[in-house]
């Protein structure tokens, strides 16, 4: 059974009914029913691990009791229970001080959750598909992400404020060369469905031993998603990562004013992609200092980030080729990261690692608080061969930065990599935006020559498009 197989056939079934409106609409159906299925699962472990365990969800409201059974519910029945019983029931939870920080999660993904479908019978099958999955059993866990990639394939209107889904293998390569310890706190302020901080778990999953050291990664790994559909997402993806209460808000973190962060609020690793070409309203920008206020969101992003660095604070960010070469606000940003900061590393990303949502061109930037920039490596990632570019059916893949990594640590120049010094980009006026040097231009010709092909090219089609013409008239009788 293949995962991405049921999300299509679970799809299909919406498409039928009445009350779902476009991918948007299915794809927040699915995730509260996937969140509620994987909840139960979790919700199993942990009455065995615990004796004295009391049910978050009420017990007549959780996914075992009422869609377990393929026979069980369905039809007006069915339809009547889901609107006025279990989304009345969790979205009015009560909550004290007390209350398990559980409870609190499930109130926050359900006060945003709507049930779309009008038709019980169509729940019911849309029910079915969904229990042909386990997410008990790793296997089906570990295929979750499939689950995600399909889902935000079919999302057309991915990439329209500027947010794109960052391909595994690239979340992979800057936790990789980040390097989160156990203990450390990691963050992500626009985490999407959680890539960033899902890669940071498993990473630094192979570094711990024991159930508190779990705990412990749980309380520091940071998420924030103003966005209540990839929010939903990326908590049900933390949690089947194993983390029982995933740190992520529902929130917007350019709405907090920087001076009033606290030492608590310091991050040591920052590994995101920001909304690039987003603009944000005019009572965002008077959280940032006047030399930093823009509205574009990436350089907003960026500021952020600079603030949040704890002292030992390291971070990778994907930007559009954009910021590198921008003036303005995008020079002040870059003097502060550049005086402030090593930005050690930019990866220098080829075309189309974004399809199919856009064709912009990326980089990685690495840097580290605590001492100013030197020199700034640039290494330009080369399509393998025979491509000229990634696309939809053809993405990058993890295993082409192994190339990255084997320089990584001793670092020198070659045909991919090159090094320029902080008194070039000052004298650029701080434009980050170098070409490789190592690599032999394209000779494109003569540009006289190329005038003349263009024009006897030009003359055959014009001499072509006259026949026709001729051709037609006789057909057509001169009219």
């Amino acid at each position: 059974m293949e995962i991405t197989s049921v999300i299509k056939s679970v799809q299909d079934i919406m498409r039928q009914d009445a009350g779902v409106d476009g991918d948007a609409q299915r794809i927040s159906q699915l995730v509260w029913m996937i969140f509620l299925k994987v909840f139960d699962a979790k919700e199993e472990e942990w009455e065995l691990d615990s004796d004295d365990y009391t049910s978050i969800v009420p017990e007549e409201l959780r996914w075992s009791n009422w869609a377990d059974d393929d026979e069980g519910m369905t039809g007006d029945e069915l339809l009547d229970f889901v609107n006025n019983k279990l989304f009345k029931e969790l979205k009015e939870i009560e909550l004290t001080q007390y209350s398990d920080s559980k409870s609190f999660l499930v109130k926050a993904i359900f006060e945003d959750s709507y049930n779309y479908m009008k038709s019980g019978a169509l729940i019911r099958q849309v029910i079915n598909k969904l229990n042909e999955i386990d997410f008990t059993a790793s296997e089906d866990r570990h295929l979750f992400n499939d689950i995600y990639e399909n889902i935000l394939k079919d999302l057309q209107s991915a990439g329209n404020s500027g947010e794109f889904y960052t391909p595994r293998p690239v979340t992979k390569f800057i936790i990789d060369m980040l390097n989160p310890k156990l203990g450390e706190k990691v963050a992500d302020f626009a985490c999407g469905t959680g890539g960033f901080l899902t890669c940071a778990i498993e990473y630094m999953k192979t570094q711990q031993t024991t159930v508190e050291d779990i705990k412990l990664l749980g309380e520091s790994i940071i998420g924030i998603e103003k966005k209540p559909l990839p929010h939903l997402l990326a908590t049900t993806n933390l949690i089947l990562h194993d983390i029982d209460v995933p740190q992520i808000k529902h929130d917007n973190s350019l709405m907090k004013n920087i001076s009033d962060l606290k030492p608590t609020e310091m991050i040591d690793v920052i590994a995101m992609n920001p909304p690039f070409g987003g603009i944000e309203e005019d009572t965002v920008l008077s959280n940032f200092p006047q030399q930093f206020q823009t509205k574009e969101t990436a350089d907003l992003f960026m500021t952020l980030i600079m603030y949040r660095l704890s002292d030992k604070g390291r971070a990778g960010v994907v930007l559009p080729d954009g910021f590198l070469f921008g003036e303005g606000v995008k020079t002040k940003i870059k003097e502060k990261l550049l005086s402030e900061f090593n930005l050690h590393t930019i990866v220098r990303m080829p075309n189309g690692v974004f399809a199919p949502y856009t064709g912009i061109n990326t980089n990685l930037l690495f840097f580290e608080k605590g001492k100013a920039t030197e020199d700034v490596w640039y290494f330009e990632h080369p399509l393998p061969e025979g491509y000229k570019n990634y696309t939809k059916t053809k993405p990058i893949r993890s295993e082409e930065f192994e190339l990255e990594k084997s320089w990584w640590i001793n670092r020198e120049e070659n045909e991919y990599a090159w090094k320029i010094s902080i008194e070039e980009i000052k004298n650029k006026n701080y434009n980050l935006d170098f070409k490789n040097p190592n690599k032999e231009e394209e000779d494109l010709g003569d540009p006289v020559a190329l005038i003349e092909k263009y024009n006897n090219a030009k003359a055959e089609v014009d001499e072509i498009q006259n026949q026709l013409i001729e051709e037609l008239t006789k057909i057509l009788g001169g009219n």
